[in-house]
Order: structure tokens, then C-alpha cells, then sequence
């Protein structure tokens, strides 16, 4: 399992929500980048030196401070799309080879490089800036139908990373909530939310959404 390829955002405008500018557009870079823990949502900041995020609302802080997607992934929808999809062309941090990311269980761990750990903590959910990126009508839904989601990790312990770095699994939980289980009950199978509530690590948002949901109780998150 490795890195393939660390990428950054360019900012664009963003036609497609009204805003000034969206990162999606990210490149992969050449070199070690830095990634620390980016606090509470709210200021753009992710885990990425020279990215952020600007729809601060929905995206950033620290259950979104680095996204993943899966360069097997991104073959499969080159079929799909009928076009070449080049590492970050999703909207992901990380380009990963060899690493389930999908079906990663929410709340694990892993060691990138040397010295960072991430731990998987929702899934990615598109958006009309997403759409409007690829240009493709129906774009949410198809994304949305075909499960594969990428998955949004928080910073455990900072350095550095760069494209060739290995990925190790250090840590599984005890439960079976993958990131696609996740992303399928928060977006059109809400009768799998019952599921998710062994996955402590889920964002707090995601947390409160269950216990409106499903009246599960409050847990605290793992140690």
C-alpha cells in the first residue's frame, strides 16, 4: 500500500455555489508536505500546508482535514467518464494505491510515512461544486449511487508525507461500519443509520444525525 501522489489546491472561482473560490482543483506536488491538526471547522484550514478549504460551512477542520480517494477507484470511473483522471482530479489530498479506502472502517488508523498517522472518520458526501467541476449533468447522484466515496481523515500525529511514502493499517476497530456503510446510510439508505452507531469515531455531527435518527445515546470516542 503507498502514496501515489500528494496533492494540493489551486484556487478557483466557483460559479457553482456562489462563493468567491473552491479548492477542488488539486495538483500533485513534488516534495515532503506538511500536515498538522487544523482545529475546529469553521476557517478553512486543513491538514495540508498550502491548501484550504472555502466553503467553511461544509468543509475543513479537523473531521475533514485530509480527504482520500483510491487511484483504483479513479481507474474504474475513467471507464465511466470516458476520460483520464489524473491523481487529486476528485477533489482528494492523498492518492492512494493498494488501500481499501472505501472499505476502511470508520475510526482506522494509518501510518503514512515516518511519522503521520491518520484515522478514518466520514465519508465524502458530493457536492453541486463537485458537479460543476466535472462538468457532467446528474453528477451527485451517480456519484452517490455507485458508493464509492473516498474517506475524510483527522490528523493523530503530524509531519510529513510525500508521493511514494508506504501506508500501513496500524489500528481496526471492533465494528464493521466501513466508509461506504457510512456513506450509504447517510445519503439514500437512511434505514442503515442503526448500523453506524458502533463507529465512536464518526464526526459528532454525523453522531447527533444518528441519535435524532435512531434515539442511540451519546458515546464517547475511543482512546
Amino acid at each position: 500500500m503507498e502514496l501515489l501522489s500528494v496533492n494540493v489546491g489551486v484556487p478557483r472561482l466557483n460559479p457553482w455555489k456562489g462563493l468567491a473560490a473552491t479548492g477542488i482543483d488539486k495538483r500533485p506536488v513534488e516534495g515532503p508536505v506538511a500536515v498538522t491538526a487544523p482545529g475546529p471547522k469553521g476557517d478553512g484550514r486543513v491538514g495540508l500546508a498550502g491548501d484550504r478549504a472555502y466553503d467553511v460551512k461544509h468543509h475543513g477542520g479537523a473531521d475533514q482535514a485530509v480527504y482520500a480517494y483510491a487511484r483504483e477507484d479513479l481507474d474504474r470511473w475513467e471507464g465511466v467518464l470516458g476520460r483520464p483522471l489524473a491523481g487529486g482530479v476528485f477533489g482528494e489530498n492523498l492518492t492512494t494505491r493498494g488501500v481499501d479506502v472505501n472499505g476502511a472502517l470508520i475510526g482506522e488508523r494509518w501510518r503514512i510515512g515516518a511519522d503521520v498517522v491518520l484515522e478514518v472518520a466520514v465519508p465524502r458526501v458530493p457536492c453541486g461544486t463537485f458537479q460543476g467541476w466535472l462538468a457532467r449533468e446528474g453528477w451527485i447522484r451517480e456519484f452517490t449511487v455507485a458508493a464509492e466515496p473516498g474517506a475524510y481523515l483527522r490528523v493523530v500525529a503530524e509531519g510529513e508525507v510525500r508521493a511514494g511514502d508506504p501506508v500501513e493499517i496500524v489500528h481496526r476497530p471492533g465494528h464493521e461500519v466501513t466508509v461506504a456503510l457510512a456513506f450509504r446510510a447517510l445519503t439514500r439508505e437512511p434505514e442503515l443509520l442503526a448500523r453506524l452507531s458502533p463507529a465512536q469515531a464518526l464526526p459528532e455531527e454525523a453522531r447527533e444525525l444518528l441519535r435524532r435518527r435512531t434515539g442511540a445515546g451519546r458515546a464517547g470516542r475511543p482512546g
